[in-house]
């Protein structure tokens, strides 16, 4: 007849050590030859397909930077594509007028931001900013201060495109707003 043995865990499994095993655990490193970060951040070895480089965060990032997702489309066809992933993420700009959230952090247009850099200014500055810009650079290249000069008129054109731009902008946010 054998006897039972006794356990010391008392009807409390929990008094065991939680991960008392021995083994060691697995961690995957970064990528990178030379790293020796954890590896956590998947990113796309190619274009469509299923394998995967896992990188730091610090070399994800600087993978992410380099990543052109249009590469290999010709222009026709990354208009395409581009028209076809506005379509589908157009409820959030439809939401914009809501006001959930601040200049700087996507609520500007791709024009909004192609306009505030040719004013020299950040994303996330406010329309007084953007006016005195636009005076100090159209007052730099008008046409009366610099007559006969073609690249000053360029200049002066794209300087008052970019602040029409913004203007409307502007009134479209304080209207919705």
């Amino acid at each position: 007849m054998s006897r039972a043995r006794r356990t010391d865990n008392w009807g409390f499994p929990r008094w065991g050590g939680y991960g008392s095993s021995r083994e060691a655990a697995q961690v995957r490193l970064c990528d990178r030859h030379g790293c020796t970060e954890r590896g956590d951040c998947p990113a796309p070895k190619s274009p469509n397909s299923p394998e995967r480089w896992y990188f730091c965060q610090k070399h994800a990032a600087e993978y992410n930077a380099g990543w052109d997702y249009f590469a290999g489309l010709d222009k026709e066809e990354a208009q395409q594509r581009e028209a076809e992933e506005r379509s589908e993420t157009s409820g959030y700009q439809e939401s914009a007028h809501y006001g959930w959230a601040g200049s700087g952090d996507g609520t500007r247009s791709r024009d909004e931001l192609r306009a505030l850099e040719a004013l020299g200014l950040d994303p996330d500055a406010d329309f007084q900013a953007v006016r005195r810009a636009w005076r100090a650079k159209a007052k730099e290249v008008h046409p009366d201060v610099r007559p006969g000069d073609a690249e000053a008129a360029k200049a002066f054109q794209t300087y008052q495109l970019a602040y029409e731009v913004l203007r409307a902008a502007e009134e479209r946010r304080e209207w919705h707003g």
